[in-house]
């Protein structure tokens, strides 16, 4: 006795080769949003949790409490930029909650316009979740004039729980770095 292959109509083909084509369709597009979707997500997901050593944002500071923490700050360019970056003092010793205020000095080397922006990153990066800032040239760009200085305040505070946290209780110093780069196509007038 002989079987016989079964025949597929061409229509079930047909809907079937429709369907993986639609599937791979859906996938590309999926594939194509993440793509696009996966810096903003990342981003939100770091100031979000700390990840990374990424600083939080906040409105106001909680309070002082007792203890003191040291923070250094540390100030870098990108080569392309011409810019002079410095922090005007390199470390304070603070109570955790309390609102500080310091600056960082910048200076346009050039005598045409140029912007910048920095990113800005927290060490150890388990301090990161603890370290918030109300205020910081590190929002938007920054534009200076051909040989303009300017100071640029940045409003902090750290989380009073970074004592009472297991992994961070043992952390005597944060430091705070910034990088700025150039923007080339900036959005800001100035």
């Amino acid at each position: 006795m002989t079987t016989l292959a079964p025949v597929h109509e061409p229509e079930a083909a047909h809907a079937r080769n429709k369907r993986v084509a639609v599937r791979a369709a859906c996938f590309a597009l999926f594939m194509l949003v993440f793509a696009f979707a996966s810096v903003p997500l990342y981003r939100a997901f770091c100031q979000a949790t700390g990840f990374g050593g990424t600083p939080q944002r906040a409105d106001i500071a909680p309070g002082a409490v007792a203890g003191q923490i040291g923070v250094r700050f540390d100030a870098n360019i990108n080569v392309s930029l011409p810019w002079k970056f410095v922090p005007e003092q390199t470390t304070v010793r603070i109570h955790p909650g309390a609102r500080t205020t310091i600056a960082y000095h910048a200076t346009n080397l050039t005598a045409r316009k140029t912007t910048g922006r920095a990113i800005f990153n927290v060490s150890p990066e388990k301090a990161g979740k603890y370290f918030s800032k109300i205020e910081c040239f590190c929002f938007t760009e920054q534009t200076l004039k051909g040989g303009q200085d300017v100071s640029m305040p940045v409003v902090f505070f750290v989380d009073p729980k970074i004592r009472t946290d297991p992994s961070t209780r043992d952390i005597d110093e944060i430091t705070l770095q910034y990088t700025f780069y150039p923007v080339e196509n900036p959005t800001s007038a100035g």
